[in-house]
């Protein structure tokens, strides 16, 4: 029998604690809350509990090989999950958490193997967020927590997405508003030296060198690719299929998708002409930061408008514009504009 989903709104400054502290008790017996980070939500569970770290791969429909993140209050409590932890990543911890950042490491003896993904690693991050804070301190347990939506779909960056994919799949939602940054955080490899950068996300690449010096992406070390979340599967991706173009390709995809009576769906940064039968256009922002909070939920609004098709403009790599292009490419299965292009 399915759980009856709570779902009560907080304050994301300042949260209830009684709320937090009913949410809490579910995560200590074994529950799932889905809570607001500054990334996207989270789908929780007592991260040293096999049977409930289960329950979240059943909730999503999660294959049980892609590790989850564990979730810690603070910095004070790293070893708790990791053990041998380099230098370098202490000073990544002491410059970036709270906030966007994923580290890697060697895992404690006490992780279980589910929350690794049957790894010898740990996936370990910091959440800058007051609701989600308060949460795993109650709690008194690190929180394993992927994004909390169904696999594949794309991410959740309001409750009401949360909602939609896992209504009677877990026990409660935390509604804090929408999440600030709204593509995941980055994740990199700090078992090796160099370290390796396995998925762009909420910080930039240059903001990490800049504190530890060089790294590798996962195109250089693509034998890492296992030891992170969200690299081996179909992530990200609406019911519409994606197609990626330059800024000077938008209207030639849209009519030719239009011209086949196809229902098209744009998310531009330019200006697309609208008003045309079988049309929607959704205005992105020319910023990447402002498009990395827009992205999931305009996803998310093409499906919604019944959209068979949806064309992406693709924005320029520098900063969070490489964690939006990488999104995109996976939402799209690396399906872009082009004359030779099939329909």
């Amino acid at each position: 029998m399915r759980p009856v989903t709570q779902y009560v709104s907080v304050d994301p400054a300042r949260p209830d604690p009684e709320v937090i502290a009913c949410a809490a008790r579910i995560i200590r017996e074994g529950g799932l809350v889905a809570f607001p980070t500054e990334t996207v939500y989270g789908l929780g569970a007592n991260a040293f509990d096999p049977a409930a770290v289960a329950g979240v791969f059943r909730a999503k429909g999660r294959p049980s090989d892609n590790p989850l993140i564990v979730h810690i209050a603070g910095t004070d409590d790293l070893e708790i999950a990791a053990r041998a932890v380099p230098e370098k990543a202490r000073k990544l911890g002491a410059s970036f958490w709270p906030g966007p950042l994923t580290m890697v490491l060697v895992a404690s003896p006490g992780v279980p193997r589910v929350t690794s993904g049957g790894l010898a690693t740990v996936a370990v991050r910091v959440p800058a967020h007051p609701v989600a804070t308060a949460l795993i301190r109650a709690s008194g347990t690190p929180v394993a927590a992927p994004s909390a939506n169904r696999s594949g779909r794309p991410s959740p960056t309001n409750a009401r997405h949360v909602l939609e994919d896992l209504d009677g799949r877990i026990d409660m939602i935390l509604d804090g508003g929408p999440c600030t940054v709204g593509v995941e955080s980055s994740v990199i490899d700090l078992t090796g030296d160099p370290p390796v950068l396995l998925r762009p996300g909420g910080l930039s690449r240059s903001s990490i060198e800049a504190v530890i010096g060089d790294i590798r992406t996962l195109e250089q070390a693509p034998e890492a690719a296992n030891r992170s979340p969200g690299t081996r599967y179909r992530h990200y991706a609406p019911k519409a299929r994606v197609i990626l173009a330059g800024p000077g390709e938008v209207a030639r995809e849209v009519a030719r998708h239009l011209s086949d009576g196809r229902r098209v769906g744009v998310m531009a940064v330019h200006p697309v002409p609208g008003g045309r039968a079988g049309l929607s256009v959704r205005m992105m922002s020319a910023d990447p930061a402002g498009y990395a909070r827009e992205l999931f939920a305009a996803l998310r609004e093409m499906d919604d408008l019944n959209c068979e098709v949806i064309v992406a403009e693709t924005v320029d790599e520098r900063g969070l514009g490489s964690a939006v292009m990488d999104r995109l490419r996976r939402a799209s299965q690396g399906d872009s504009a082009g004359p030779s292009q099939g329909s």
